[in-house]
């Protein structure tokens, strides 16, 4: 089959690689008929993610046609149309009896790597180093799906891909960075990065009970976007101290919650510390870039609410420890567990509370992914967010 494959720092090759295969008895395969670029696939694509093999085939956003199921698998037959979340889970350990998915304790085939460097081992996940399982990705012809029964949920009859493509990762993902936001009624919420989580993070926080969003970017198609789609109030930081703009906005208390959609790659454009966290990185110095962390935990008001959504890798310093402790701030974080939410969010999709498809800016055939991982890294043309038809 055809695949979208990691070849080093900047090498994403469009190539003919093997055709997966049943392994398990709850194993499915599909046929994929789309499949999206993820900002955190950027990571890969920069080289920040430890434990990348050659040859790895990249994705996690996919949906598509069950083409073949295991001899213990009874959920979806041959024909249903799926959607695959990001992260794998068994449905039956301690964490995912506790709807903790993407902490499950048996789906990372290399927990042992993963725990050297975390403490603890999370779930597995699709396309995103050998240190989280291994696993190939979606974004490919066809997809292994372990744990078939757990993590798909399905498609009903009449809806096009593009309306429920998003369950896979950034809906969900953007709903939890919500919920951990604590948000009460009428409360501000300030949200860094207004890529596609940022977008769906926007969305989110409305739907929660927001009373006011501020966005924070300096690209402009992605701060017109939340403006014009999301309904926000926005901040250019690279015209704008943002600690300022936000105490001005908010009567010098500051965000009631603030979401960091961003993590380890911020800008390095955006201020001395950012500077030399991006030059520490290129000497090998750090692992990640943290500057939106650092200002979120400055700008947020006294006894207010941290989500993190965005991914942080490996170690990062130079945290404003001090005002972490001081300010009474809540701080919550963690990769989705997308399975918790699905049948909720699908609902409202149903209802038409939710339309996600303002969010695609390109779409194409899969030979184009190379070319468009480069576009949506260097956010050209507009690039906001990318859909592959990888067959037809």
């Amino acid at each position: 089959m055809k695949a979208l494959t990691w070849h080093g720092k900047g090498d994403i090759r469009h190539e003919t690689v093997d055709d997966p295969r049943i392994e398990e008895p709850d194993d499915i395969i599909i046929k994929v008929t789309a499949c999206a670029i993820c900002g955190s696939d950027l990571h890969l694509m920069d080289g920040c993610m430890p434990t990348m093999e050659s040859g790895d085939v990249l994705g996690h956003e996919t949906m598509g046609e069950v083409v073949e199921t295991g001899s213990g698998h009874s959920k979806f037959k041959q024909g249903d149309k799926v959607v695959v979340p990001f992260n794998l889970a068994c449905g039956q350990c301690f964490f995912c009896q506790k709807q903790l998915y993407s902490l499950c304790d048996r789906s990372n085939r290399n927990a042992e790597m993963a725990a050297k460097v975390m403490g603890q081992s999370p779930s597995g996940l699709f396309g995103y180093s050998h240190m989280l399982g291994g696993y190939s990705g979606g974004q490919a012809d066809y997809l292994r799906v372990p744990y078939g029964s757990v993590g798909p949920i399905a498609v009903p009859q009449g809806m096009d891909d593009e309306e429920v493509l998003f369950l896979s990762d950034i809906l969900p993902t953007g709903w939890m960075a919500a919920e951990h936001a604590n948000i009460q009624p009428g409360d501000t919420v300030a949200i860094w990065g207004c890529g596609p989580v940022g977008q769906m993070a926007i969305l989110s926080a409305w739907l929660q009970g927001a009373g006011r969003v501020i966005a924070i970017d300096k690209v402009p198609e992605r701060l017109a976007m939340a403006r014009d789609k999301g309904r926000a109030e926005t901040i250019d930081f690279s015209e704008t101290d943002v600690y300022d703009a936000l105490m001005e906005m908010t009567g010098g208390r500051g965000p009631d919650s603030c979401i960091d959609c961003v993590g380890t790659e911020a800008a390095p454009d955006s201020g001395l510390m950012a500077r030399v966290d991006r030059v520490k990185q290129a000497l090998y110095l750090g692992t990640d870039r943290p500057d939106v962390l650092r200002e979120i935990i400055m700008c947020c008001r006294k006894g207010g609410t941290l989500s993190i959504p965005g991914v942080y890798i490996g170690v990062v310093d130079k945290l404003p420890m001090g005002a972490l402790m001081n300010k009474g701030l809540t701080l919550r974080t963690g990769q989705t567990h997308c399975q918790r939410y699905l049948p909720h969010l699908l609902n409202l999709i149903q209802e038409g509370e939710i339309d996600t498809t303002f969010l695609i800016t390109h779409r194409a055939d899969l030979s184009e992914g190379p070319e468009l991982y480069k576009k949506f890294r260097d956010k050209d043309d507009g690039c906001i967010k990318v859909v592959l038809r990888p067959n037809g």
